[in-house]
C-alpha cells in the first residue's frame, strides 16, 4: 500500500491537472465533475456507467474484442463506457486501476526522484530462464524496441530510459523519448525502465546469439 504522504501528493496533482484543464491521459478523458470515459466517446449519450473500482478493473482488463490486455498502457482501451466517480479520491482510485502508477511516476518526475533504469541495467539483473537476455545486442535491443514499444500498437508511455547508459534510444520517434513535447492539456503517461513483456520478447531474440553446436 502506498504512503498516505505519496497517497495525498498524487491527489492534489489530481486536482491541479483538473484545475487547469490537463485532462487527456492515454486514451482517457477526464471530466471536472470527477467522470472518465474512453476520450474518443465525447458526445456519446448510450455509454454504459460502471462502478468506480470493479467497472474500471474491468474496462481495463479487456479490449474490444475481449482479449485480455496484458499491456493497460496499450493503446486498445475498449470504447462505451463512463465512470462517474464521486470525489477526486474515486477519481484517483478509478485512475489507478486504468492506468496503475500513471499519477506517481509523474510526481516523483517533477519531484526530481524518477530515476529511469537503462534497459542494459534491466537486463543485467535478470536471473534463471530470462539471464540469456543479456546476450541481446544493441542492434537487436533498438530493433525490439522500435516493435514493442510504439505508441501505434504496442504502448503509450514515453520512455525516459536509455539502452545503455549514455546510449540514447534512436529507434523511437523523438517525441516518444520525451516530455518536453507533450502536448498541451495532456497528463503523461511515463515508463522509467523495461516492462517484464519486452523481457520476455528479448528471450528467444538472445537465444539465436548462443555459439552453434559443432
Amino acid at each position: 500500500m502506498e504512503d498516505a504522504p505519496v497517497v495525498f501528493a498524487n491527489r492534489v496533482l489530481l486536482q491541479e491537472c483538473l484545475d487547469s484543464g490537463r485532462l487527456l491521459i492515454g486514451e482517457v478523458l477526464l471530466g471536472k465533475d470527477y467522470s472518465l470515459r474512453h476520450a474518443a466517446d465525447v458526445g456519446r449519450d448510450d455509454l454504459i456507467s460502471q462502478s468506480v473500482s470493479t467497472g474500471a478493473r474491468e474496462v481495463a482488463r479487456y479490449d474490444e474484442e475481449g482479449n485480455f490486455r496484458p499491456i493497460k498502457t496499450a493503446p486498445n482501451l475498449r470504447r462505451g463506457w463512463v465512470i462517474r466517480a464521486s470525489s477526486l479520491e474515486e477519481m484517483e482510485m478509478a485512475l489507478e486501476h486504468l492506468y496503475p502508477s500513471a499519477l506517481g511516476l509523474w510526481h516523483a518526475f517533477l519531484a526530481k526522484r524518477l530515476h529511469p533504469t537503462s534497459l542494459r541495467e534491466t537486463l543485467d539483473r535478470q536471473t534463471g530462464m530470462y539471464r540469456i537476455t543479456q546476450l541481446l545486442t544493441p542492434q537487436q535491443a533498438g530493433e525490439l524496441v522500435s516493435r514493442s514499444c510504439t505508441s501505434e500498437g504496442g504502448c503509450l508511455r514515453t520512455i525516459l530510459w536509455d539502452l545503455a547508459p549514455g546510449e540514447p534510444v534512436t529507434t523511437l520517434p523523438e517525441s516518444k523519448l520525451s516530455l518536453e513535447s507533450l502536448p498541451e492539456g495532456r497528463i503523461p503517461l511515463i515508463c522509467r525502465e523495461l516492462c517484464n513483456l519486452v523481457v520476455a520478447a528479448a528471450r528467444p531474440i538472445a537465444k539465436g546469439n548462443l555459439p552453434k553446436k559443432a
